[in-house]
């Protein structure tokens, strides 16, 4: 696809899916110390952000590519504390979650250039937030990242 025929919202969307790609990336090298800071009393550690971030954007990226192939049906919410427990987030290796949040980002950016603007408007119902379509799907990747991104910033702001 030529550069010529994507759409502002849609350059727009891609930056910013490349740009938090990029700045979450760097903090999956972080030493222990620094992983081990959390936000907020009872919050999580910036280990466990980077863990969910991974978690959550296989979530995000099969919601997408089931609304692409499958329009209109309904997809659930994971719990996430249930999650963290569940998979051990204390002790899977953060390698392992960097690799599959990089793969499945790129996934995320590769359907976004295709599909972002001409497929944009395919809807899927959320078992909690109701009628959501597959641009507002995009979109929330690149907000969740960047909220997360705020917490990781401040943890490490705080010590």
């Amino acid at each position: 696809m030529s550069i010529e025929m994507i759409g502002t919202k849609q350059m727009e969307i891609i930056e910013k899916l490349e740009a938090t790609k990029a700045a979450t990336l760097k903090y999956y090298d972080l030493g222990d110390e620094y992983l081990a800071r959390s936000y907020g009393s009872g919050k999580w550690t910036v280990r466990y952000i980077l863990h969910h971030l991974a978690d959550a954007e296989t979530v995000l990226y099969d919601r997408v590519r089931r609304v692409i192939s499958e329009p209109k049906q309904v997809l659930w919410a994971f719990d996430e504390s249930a999650w963290a427990k569940g998979l051990d987030y204390a002790n899977v290796p953060l390698e392992l979650s960097r690799r599959i949040y990089s793969s499945v980002r790129d996934g995320i950016i590769y359907h976004a250039r295709l599909h972002y603007e001409g497929s944009g408007h395919l809807e899927f119902v959320h078992n909690e937030t109701g009628v959501r379509t597959l641009k507002q799907e995009f979109d929330k990747v690149a907000t969740h990242n960047e909220h997360h991104l705020e917490q990781i910033k401040m943890a490490l702001d705080a010590s």
